[in-house]
């Protein structure tokens, strides 16, 4: 079984050599914790506070938090350009590719409604006039018996 022995040893035991020093007469008149102090915890900012915890971060740590953040804010500037770049292209390419051709779909619509109407005028003059054979009348014009004949019906009645 081990044994641990504590050697000590001769120099630490020794005085040091220098002058010898009187605390008795000591006094801390230079305190900033005085009574009479002008500091005022108001008047301090939170950039002067943070300054102040400065000394509290080593270096190498304060080295490392800096490559982090200037590494995060490139990674957020480009992502910001890119997506810019992107709302950019979708845009400018709504405005080539969708305005002519909502505005030539439009124009078709426009047409087939036309043609439409067209066709319903043909089949409304076709119901009414019964074909170019049923009677015509100098005008062009059918009177009311033969449009109640095409229409279907044996007599025509006044609307109440």
């Amino acid at each position: 079984m081990v044994q641990l022995v504590e050697v000590e040893d001769e120099h630490f035991q020794e005085r040091q050599p220098g002058p010898e020093e009187d605390d008795e007469d000591f006094t801390d008149t230079d305190s900033e914790i005085s009574s009479d102090s002008r500091y005022d915890p108001a008047d301090e900012t939170l950039a002067d506070r943070l300054h102040a915890l400065r000394d509290m971060v080593p270096p190498t740590a304060r080295g490392w938090l800096q490559h982090q953040y200037d590494r995060t804010t490139a990674a957020v500037r480009a992502s910001l350009a890119l997506a810019g770049r992107a709302a950019w292209a979708v845009s400018v390419t709504a405005l080539l590719v969708g305005v002519p051709f909502s505005l030539a779909y439009g124009e078709d619509q426009q047409y087939a409604a036309m043609e439409q109407e067209q066709h319903m005028r043909e089949l409304g003059g076709e119901v009414l006039g019964g074909g170019a054979a049923a009677g015509e009348d100098k005008a062009g014009m059918m009177s009311v018996g033969e449009v109640a004949g095409a229409l279907g019906r044996a007599e025509a009645r006044p609307a109440l």
